[in-house]
């Protein structure tokens, strides 16, 4: 439903025509048409989601592997490290060093969603049962056939679950990004606060709410599937 709806939201002069006789202001037509926002907003999520799991999922079966624990605790803690600073504090660090743009939003997205990824990946591993894994020994698997052909497949609904929270996260987050010349759907929510338009803040608000919607009942779909 939620897909469909951003779809339809998407189509022009939907949105405006349902805004527009809340007398909030005008909506207008925007300097880039809201589909174009909403695919440079939707890459922003994507590649930023596809650096958290790459940099994430090893991490996560490195530091879970026997003997560990001191480094698990280290690592879950630095990683924490990058939701407890504010995200506007992540982008202000970055901007000297990054310049404008994609990548200081990219690295504060990173640092926001690495979180929810590490803490499951590292709770869906430590979950699985010893009688699974000396079952596996027995077979005379190795530890890396028993990592890819027990652990993970037995870890992956919560993985995915951390997957999923953490893109959800940052399509909120990546809101901000408009303010460094990111683009994406903070950009009607800027213009709309300069202008004192909250019809404008509001179609922003209401295309990024269906976006993590959306994105949240298409990354659920492999889980139901499991579960049916």
């Amino acid at each position: 439903m939620w897909p469909a709806l951003l779809l339809l939201c998407l189509i022009p002069g939907v949105l405006p025509a349902l805004i527009d006789p809340l007398g909030l202001g005008e909506v207008g037509t925007p300097e880039r048409p809201l589909w174009q926002l909403t695919l440079t907003h939707l890459g922003l999520v994507l590649l930023s989601s596809v650096v958290v799991l790459t940099l994430g999922l090893p991490l996560a079966v490195a530091v879970t592997r026997p003997g560990r624990d001191a480094l698990r605790q280290l690592s879950e803690t630095l990683v924490g490290l990058g939701q407890t600073v504010p995200t506007f504090a992540v982008l202000a660090l970055a901007v000297p060093v990054l310049g404008f743009g994609w990548a200081p939003t990219l690295l504060g997205l990173i640092a926001y969603g690495l979180v929810p990824v590490v803490s499951n990946a590292v709770v869906g591993l430590q979950a699985v049962s010893p009688g699974a894994l000396d079952a596996a020994r027995g077979m005379g698997m190795s530890a890396g056939q028993r990592l890819w052909r027990v652990e993970l497949p037995l870890a992956r609904p919560v993985i995915l679950a951390g997957v999923r929270t953490s893109a959800v996260y940052n399509v909120g987050t990546a809101t901000v990004g408009a303010a460094l010349g990111a683009g994406g759907l903070g950009e009607p929510i800027i213009n709309g606060l300069s202008q004192q338009n909250t019809a404008l803040v509001l179609s922003g608000a209401v295309l990024a709410a269906l976006l993590a919607l959306s994105l949240d009942a298409l990354m659920a779909l492999p889980g139901n599937r499991d579960a049916a």
